[in-house]
């Protein structure tokens, strides 16, 4: 008998824990940026998450396949992309705006992947709550074009994300695929961190503190929980799931950062938020078996 969740609704609460976990700690990680920066914030993620997993887990390295590293070393890589990117348009719009722009990756892949043309329906919906959003005004003031692009380039490697979670989970037993693809994401962000972090502000009680809450509630507790979910749920229920981020990150953006971003941007959320769901929904009815 296997462990983790053993009936699809389990593994799907452990996608919605997953969802509000992450948004919560990408809302304290805007705390971070003035002493740590982006890429600083970035790797404090990676390592603390990194050593903590890697502590817990005790991948087994040997016998591991050429195929098995290229899949970690894929995760990796779309985590280090995802999260830079990420990181870098949540420093320039509010929360709620660069999650509802990023899950436009995995919308994009569900129709792709799908076998229905009515899936395209949706998608038109989906860009049509994105122009909303390029007329929001939030309480900071204008939005930021350079901050809507790098949002973008987060959802194009939350697609891969996703693809390349689904294959890790099935080439490595329980979450040790993720503990090694972490502990790479680290090690390649190292140097940079190294150039750009001022360490002298950033060895603080405080500062540390922030980090590993960011390091748990955004890296650690939700890859862990969709690895175990992707087991269990096949990656459209998945991608259904996580659609539902941008009303997690709106509701997080206002609760923890005072974020409002007024009628066009709640309505803007609402629409991709519906286009994602119906999207997957069209593209894959009938889809429910986990692929590992």
């Amino acid at each position: 008998m296997t462990a983790g969740p053993r009936r699809p609704a389990g593994a799907a609460a452990l996608v919605i824990v997953a969802s509000v976990s992450q948004e919560v700690g990408a809302a304290f990680a805007v705390g971070l940026f003035a002493t740590l920066g982006t890429v600083g914030a970035v790797f404090t993620r990676f390592a603390v998450a990194g050593a903590i997993l890697c502590a817990a887990v005790r991948p087994r390295l040997r016998g591991v396949t050429r195929r098995a590293w290229l899949s970690a070393l894929a995760l990796a890589v779309t985590l280090v992309v995802m999260n830079f990117s990420f990181y870098c348009a949540i420093a320039r719009i509010p929360l709620g705006i660069a999650v509802t722009i990023e899950v436009l990756g995995p919308l994009i892949l569900s129709v792709v992947t799908g076998a229905r043309r009515a899936a395209w329906l949706w998608a038109v919906l989906a860009f049509a709550g994105v122009a909303l959003l390029g007329l929001t005004r939030h309480t900071g003031g204008d939005l930021d074009v350079l901050g809507f692009g790098f949002a973008a380039v987060a959802g194009a490697s939350w697609a891969g994300y996703i693809l390349a979670s689904s294959r890790t989970a099935a080439e490595f037993r329980r979450i040790d695929g993720l503990a090694v693809a972490t502990g790479m994401g680290a090690l390649a962000l190292a140097p940079f961190a190294m150039l750009s972090v001022d360490f002298a502000g950033a060895l603080r009680a405080d500062v540390i503190g922030l980090a590993v809450a960011v390091s748990v509630l955004s890296s650690l507790v939700p890859y862990s929980l969709e690895l175990l979910s992707l087991r269990h749920l096949h990656p459209s229920v998945f991608a259904v799931l996580t659609s539902l981020s941008p009303v997690v990150a709106a509701l997080a953006g206002l609760v923890v950062l005072g974020q409002q971003i007024g009628p066009f941007g709640y309505l803007g959320v609402a629409l991709v938020t519906a286009a994602s769901i119906g999207a997957v929904r069209t593209a894959h009815t009938g889809a429910a078996e986990p692929l590992g």
